[in-house]
């Protein structure tokens, strides 16, 4: 299963740390678990709710309880659903991993 920084994270969804981790509080989707270090690891699964927020948010001007509860309100329906969702998540998990990929090949570059 894929990990990411929350740096990672934030390159790949344009959503700063702090919003983050405040959308960490609001929506208990979103709960990375924490090194010894205390540093958070996100999954696929985390990446894919940040990306569902953002969109709701930016692009359908859901407020983030809106956006909330409108996941929580998808996530019921998730079992009705799950091998179509289950296929696009692995998609989205390796173009994630690809991109992550091509920002280090670009940094080694350098």
């Amino acid at each position: 299963m894929s990990q990411f920084t929350i740096g990672q994270v934030e390159k790949l969804t344009g959503i700063k740390a702090h919003v983050l981790r405040y959308w960490e509080e609001v929506v208990p989707a979103i709960a990375p678990k924490k090194t010894v270090s205390g540093r958070r690891v996100y999954t696929q699964r985390h990446l894919d709710i940040i990306l569902r927020m953002k969109y709701l948010i930016h692009k359908k001007g859901l407020s983030i309880e809106g956006a909330r509860n409108r996941i929580l309100q998808e996530s019921a329906r998730f079992s009705e659903n799950a091998s179509s969702l289950e296929r696009i998540h692995l998609i989205r998990k390796e173009l994630a991993d690809l991109y992550l990929r091509l920002q280090e090949t670009k940094i080694n570059e350098k």
